[in-house]
């Protein structure tokens, strides 16, 4: 059976799961046109997350994933996290706020409490997707069980491997040239294999499905990935400009203004590729200390952002974007789907 048929859906093509940006609208508007809609809910709570879960099965009959954060919760270091906080006061200052003295851990993980799995069991999406890590063996028992397709990110053959021998059944194969939140699993290295040369890798050394995401912003980009051996191909940046996704209107102009992309762990603590702003070229200069942990260190950063937007400064907003992010089109995501089918159809 290939990934199409064991998922239902029309055509190879993802949404990515972005939290913070997807909604019920965008995910539906994707799995009605034949593709497979997301929703990314590693920074909902659990009411939250079941409330997008029922908007979208009300406005879809068809196929949609779901995806929950499933890194490793670390205790904070009160020492780096103090640093860290002194290194961002000035910023602060700036907009004339105050930094906080204490962080928050602002994200549970899937792996924390089984309240997100009960969630998923109670509302049976057609597939439910990972991201920094692997949830435990009684979790993919669970999912298992109830026939629901389970899909973990990899960032290189070693990450592949690991979700193989899990029991997981696909793998999103993420490139570096992937937008927002690398999913690597162990956060003091990172691969940085290109998504071309990944697919490649996973396809010689694996036998699961295999997604390709990162960097593909059109149907010959594509196209392309499916020859090299993926099965689908997973899109976030392409689709961040559509109207019915959450980005702000400082989000959705930065995309348009000639933006060029890079990787920080200033903004949230784990490495992520947005656009450049100023976390890129104030925050990330060669004095910076270690940041806080994840995802201690994105409360900070997001009070900054408050802090900085308050004052009409979209500078420190996480604008997380794919390094392909020039080519973007503006194309609401029912036409997209079918401009991306159409180029698929003609490389």
């Amino acid at each position: 059976m290939t990934l199409l048929e064991q998922l239902e859906i029309k055509h190879p093509i993802f949404l990515a799961p972005m939290a913070g940006v997807s909604t019920p609208e965008l995910a539906a508007e994707v799995s009605n046109q034949g593709g497979f809609g997301s929703l990314g809910l590693g920074a909902s709570s659990v009411e939250a997350a079941r409330q997008q879960i029922l908007e979208t099965q009300a406005l879809t009959h068809q196929p949609f994933q779901v995806n929950f954060f499933c890194h490793q919760t670390l205790e904070l270091d009160h020492d780096v996290a103090k640093q860290w906080i002194q290194y961002l006061a000035p910023q602060f200052k700036k907009y004339d706020a105050v930094p906080p003295t204490e962080l928050k851990c602002i994200y549970p993980s899937f792996l924390d409490h089984d309240d997100y799995l009960n969630l998923v069991l109670e509302t049976r999406p057609k597939a439910v997707s990972f991201h920094f890590g692997i949830p435990h063996p009684h979790q993919i028992q669970a999912l298992k069980q109830a026939g629901i397709i389970t899909m973990v990110s990899a960032t290189n053959l070693a990450e592949a491997l690991e979700i193989e021998a899990a029991g997981i059944d696909v793998i999103i194969a993420q490139g570096i040239e992937a937008g927002g939140h690398r999913g690597i699993f162990n956060e003091t290295f990172d691969s940085a294999v290109k998504t071309s040369d990944l697919v490649q890798l996973l396809k010689q050394s694996c036998r699961l499905p295999i997604v390709a995401a990162g960097g593909i912003m059109n149907g010959q980009q594509a196209q392309l990935l499916i020859k090299l051996g993926a099965a689908a191909v997973q899109l976030g940046t392409a689709f961040v400009q559509c109207k019915s996704s959450n980005a702000n209107a400082a989000y959705r102009k930065a995309l348009f203004s000639k933006p060029i992309t890079q990787i920080s762990t200033s903004i949230s603590g784990r490495p992520a590729r947005g656009l450049i702003n100023h976390w890129h070229t104030q925050i990330d200069r060669p004095e910076r200390p270690a940041v806080a942990t994840y995802p201690y260190c994105y409360d900070l950063g997001k009070q900054l952002n408050a802090a900085a937007t308050a004052q009409g400064d979209y500078g420190f907003g996480a604008f997380w974007a794919g390094t392909n992010v020039a080519q973007i089109r503006e194309i609401e995501a029912p036409d997209l789907i079918n401009q991306l089918v159409l180029e698929m159809s003609q490389a």
